[in-house]
């Protein structure tokens, strides 16, 4: 579902696992051209990057975007942006960016907290009264900075999923509601005690977006347009209507393994789903240039007052949080020290049709890359957060 890649995207890996099917109609990788004059070593290197996610890993589509040390900004494409007609992947490519909506909504909270209107370690009941009851989950027990870490002890709504059958597929044009959500998960009983572990939770975010639309007056989209999307000039990132399944502006087709365990099936096209199984917790569209932008953004201390953004990155040990072990993970920000001696701020996002993973260093380099489906192994995943740390590094 919307996830970086703990439970719930190796839910999504069980119910759609098939042998990759690439078909004959993926096109000739293809970059999009350097700017001022780039050196064409640089391209070439991460050109064969992404070659290898498609030719190697099997995936249908990807682009990569890159700031570098020099500041400048290239992106990069691989792979077919439609399998039915071989058409290339565009080199502005809107995606769903899932999970890595977390970010956006923990950034609106923190904004909440340094103008006075919500307190970290104040209670939830304190904004939601009555909501968060149920399974043993007690809002008067948890904290908003729980919620934030992803230590609150909510469980998640998978099973929304798997009363719908399982598969991902069944539940691609299904509207929820964010009550919807949270019922589903306060039905199951509570994870752990608020505080003693960490475990990811969408819950945790669908409960935030509750929470900024309370204590705001306003939806929670709007409020990431206003704060966010608007101040940053982000063109290219917007927050579906409701009901609203396609993707707006230029994109690639997403798509999802078709037969679960039938190795060689073919992947299905879900480019047209409705997002809001992620709500809160992943529901934006965007590019991989705007979020990398909207990253370098945040961690430069662009949207949080200083004392906002040391909460933010507080970290803790992030066990299952990506296929790579060492993950840390702040208030909707994660870290890894990466092996080139830099440590990169990111989240990344798994949705039906597209899967994004994205690092920003401290020094303003950053990369994002999207490919164009669900990744049907570990393997595949750990090919793409693996690209991701290269061009961080090489970059």
């Amino acid at each position: 579902m919307f996830r970086r890649m703990s439970r719930t995207t190796a839910v999504a890996l069980t119910v759609s696992a098939v042998a990759v099917s690439v078909t004959s109609n993926v096109v000739a990788a293809k970059a999009a051209p350097a700017p001022d004059g780039a050196g064409h070593h640089a391209a070439t290197s991460t050109q064969e990057r992404l070659d290898r996610l498609v030719s190697r890993t099997g995936f249908p589509g990807v682009i990569a975007t890159v700031r570098g040390a020099d500041g400048k900004v290239r992106t990069w494409t691989a792979g077919s942006g439609d399998l039915a007609t071989g058409a290339p992947v565009p080199e502005d490519s809107r995606v769903r960016i899932a999970s890595n909506t977390k970010m956006f909504t923990a950034t609106v909270v923190l904004q909440l907290v340094g103008e006075g209107l919500v307190e970290l370690d104040a209670p939830v009941e304190r904004y939601l009264p009555g909501v968060v009851r149920g399974g043993g989950n007690d809002g008067r027990r948890i904290t908003v900075r729980q919620l934030l870490q992803q230590t609150s002890g909510l469980p998640d709504y998978d099973s929304l999923v798997i009363e719908a059958g399982g598969s991902l597929s069944a539940v691609a044009h299904t509207y929820f509601e964010p009550h919807d959500l949270l019922d589903a998960a306060l039905a199951e009983g509570r994870d752990f005690r608020p505080g003693t572990r960490w475990a990811y939770s969408n819950t945790n975010y669908v409960v935030l977006g509750l929470l900024v639309q309370r204590v705001t007056g306003r939806p929670v989209g709007e409020e990431i347009a206003h704060r966010i999307i608007e101040p940053l000039g982000l063109r290219d990132t917007y927050w579906p209507r409701a009901g609203e399944q396609r993707i707006r502006g230029s994109h690639p087709h997403g798509y999802l393994a078709a037969e679960p365990g039938a190795p060689g099936a073919p992947w299905e096209d879900i480019t047209r789903m409705d997002p809001s199984l992620g709500w809160a917790a992943g529901q934006l569209v965007s590019t991989p240039a705007d979020l990398g932008a909207f990253m370098g953004a945040l961690v430069g201390g662009e949207l949080l007052e200083p004392a906002q953004l040391d909460a933010m990155q507080q970290t803790v040990r992030a066990p299952g949080f990506d296929a790579e072990p060492g993950w840390r993970y702040g208030l909707g920000l994660a870290s890894q020290q990466l092996d080139c001696g830099v440590v990169g701020w990111g989240h990344g996002g798994d949705i039906q049709g597209f899967e994004t993973r994205n690092l920003v260093a401290s020094d303003g380099r950053w990369a994002v890359v999207a490919v164009t489906a669900l990744p049907t192994s570990m393997e595949m995943l750990a090919d793409v957060s693996g690209t991701v740390e290269d061009l961080v590094c090489g970059a």
